[in-house]
């Protein structure tokens, strides 16, 4: 068995970054460098660089979302990148969305330890929850899916003219590119590369921003909505 990587010192952005969470984070890297790695969250050889590449990368992502909204973060993982985003911005209302038991369990315990008030943990796909949690103002994600099939599970989340903020590498423009058809069946009506986290992390993050207009998902979707919102009320009726 191979011993496990040693996590290094939080770098001084972090302290800039996080500000009055620094400590929470600091903790957060902990279990990611420890329970993570055992649990198979995270790989073993993504601990030396879990400060520039994972949580300051995803905090920077802060620097794109707008004041007061709600956030669901889609295929959350260990938590990334919802949880930094979370520990910068108190004031974002945060779903973690995770099918997986393991996963969950996890950012459960994150999210009580740090004390994530604002951070709610929902176990589900995406196309499963829709109609069953009210739909947000901002979708995010990173290294889920490809662009396309990533707008197909994140976009029917939104609420009418929100975003969808999808944190991608070098191909961003190649995604977005291929994506183009995809993206304006599902009712995007503008699209932008943005770079965000220059002085604090390098390369800078790239997020690629989709928003949306009146009818999110478009047409294919408008009816499965409106069939999940029949659904729920008849259920609600019930109980």
């Amino acid at each position: 068995m191979t011993e496990a990587a040693e996590l290094p010192p939080a770098p001084e952005q972090a302290r800039e970054v996080f500000g009055d969470r620094f400590a929470d984070v600091v903790r957060y890297a902990e279990l990611l460098a420890e329970a993570g790695v055992q649990r198979g969250l995270i790989g073993p050889r993504e601990v030396p660089r879990l400060w520039e590449r994972h949580l300051l990368n995803c905090a920077v992502l802060s620097e794109v979302v707008p004041e007061g909204v709600t956030v669901c973060d889609v295929g959350s993982g260990a938590g990334l990148p919802g949880i930094p985003l979370a520990l910068v911005r108190e004031d974002l209302k945060i779903t973690l969305l995770e099918p997986l038991l393991r996963r969950t369990n996890f950012l459960t315990e994150v999210v009580e330890l740090l004390g994530l008030d604002h951070v709610t943990v929902v176990r589900g796909r995406a196309e499963e929850v829709m109609g069953k949690l009210p739909p947000v103002h901002v979708v995010t994600a990173r290294a889920v899916a490809p662009l396309d099939r990533l707008a197909t599970w994140g976009i029917p989340l939104l609420r009418p003219y929100g975003e969808m903020l999808a944190l991608k590498g070098d191909t961003a423009e190649e995604e977005l590119k291929s994506a183009t058809a995809a993206l304006s069946k599902l009712g995007a009506v503008a699209t932008s590369i943005v770079h965000v986290g220059e002085g604090v992390v390098d390369p800078m993050s790239t997020v690629v921003k989709v928003e949306v207009g009146e009818s999110p998902g478009g047409v294919r979707f408008a009816a499965k909505r409106a069939k999940a919102a029949r659904t729920g009320r008849v259920r609600r009726r019930r109980g």
